[in-house]
């Protein structure tokens, strides 16, 4: 593409928020942690491998009954307060700046729970209510 000779209409984005299509079966609630799966499809942040986590889901997306991408869902990027995992899995101050990984779509952990669960993003802070994370 050759230099600009004019004035652009340049699209702009603000780069907090994404809206990727929505797994077929899928329901996604408010608030919910939010994951890409192995084909870039929104899934609610659960114990399997492969995902990517991306956010907090900012509305309820019912798709259900839909096929892949037949929905969309907006997610939010930024820092979020999740329940902490209990036991040997437990996050603590001590492992501010570390991954978490996912336990479902409100749950992180310590762990990858030998290898069954993804990262869900950056351990930001913790405190008596919970985790939290930051996406980005």
């Amino acid at each position: 593409m050759a230099a600009l000779a004019k004035d652009r209409g340049t699209k702009e984005r603000s780069g907090d928020l994404r809206e990727p299509g929505v797994k077929a079966a899928t329901t996604i609630y408010t608030g919910a942690m939010v994951a890409l799966d192995a084909s870039g499809r929104a899934v609610p942040m659960s114990t399997a491998l492969n995902l990517k986590g991306i956010g907090c889901a900012v509305e309820h997306v019912d798709n259900s009954g839909g096929a892949d991408n037949a929905r969309r869902v907006r997610v939010r990027t930024g820092i979020f307060q999740y329940a902490n995992s209990a036991a040997g899995d437990e996050i603590t101050a001590a492992d501010i700046g570390a991954d978490c990984y996912g336990v479902d779509d409100q749950t992180v952990a310590k762990t990858s729970g030998t290898n069954t669960r993804s990262v869900a993003g950056k351990i930001f802070d913790v405190d008596a209510q919970g985790v939290w994370v930051r996406f980005s």
